[in-house]
């Protein structure tokens, strides 16, 4: 498993809408294994298989039992051929589409545009989805029957769901810019 910033959408279709097919684009440095293998397909072929996996957890779900403890999440898991983004705008636009997933207009917050050498240095894989399953987990524990019945076990035990979020904290400056700026 390899962690990988993407997002899926259509180049060829921005207007798009999540009931349409839509490709996943995937960043990563182009001397990586699997941005490698992704260029040794054949022109007949359609692309390099892959299995995407993904999993974001929403809440621990806390029952009278550990036994009957789960977590609230979302999973998928996406199969799909991929090949290299060789078109120069469809890069473009998707490294802008990927950055500004991490944070809200970040691109036109940096300097852009990437130069010659960053442009070749980064791979971007655009994957044919050909089908994906997901699974969803969400609610309340479930306990037996006679525990629930069990009025003492009700009252010294905790039940129920802890919410998780990701937060993001303060930003902290560079020290590397802020001691080149005094220097």
């Amino acid at each position: 498993m390899i962690p990988m910033l993407g997002f899926m959408d259509s180049f060829s279709d921005p207007n798009a809408s999540l009931a349409e097919p839509l490709d996943l684009y995937l960043h990563g440095y182009i001397s990586s294994r699997l941005m490698h293998l992704s260029g040794t397909s054949s022109s007949d072929e359609e692309g390099l298989p892959l299995t995407i996996a993904a999993t974001h957890l929403d809440g621990l779900v806390l029952a009278l039992t550990p036994n009957h403890h789960s977590y609230n999440y979302r999973s998928a898991i996406l199969h799909g051929f991929a090949s290299p983004v060789t078109d120069a705008d469809e890069k473009i636009w998707a490294m802008e589409k990927i950055t500004n997933g991490v944070i809200d207009h970040r691109w036109e917050n940096t300097r852009v545009p990437p130069t010659k050498t960053e442009i070749t240095s980064t791979q971007i894989l655009k994957v044919r989805i050909v089908d994906a399953s997901a699974k969803v987990r969400s609610g309340w524990p479930s306990d037996d029957r006679a525990d629930m019945k069990n009025e003492e076990l009700r009252a010294k035990i905790w039940v129920g769901v802890v919410p998780a979020w990701i937060t993001y904290g303060a930003p902290v400056p560079s020290v590397r810019l802020i001691l080149i700026l005094i220097w």
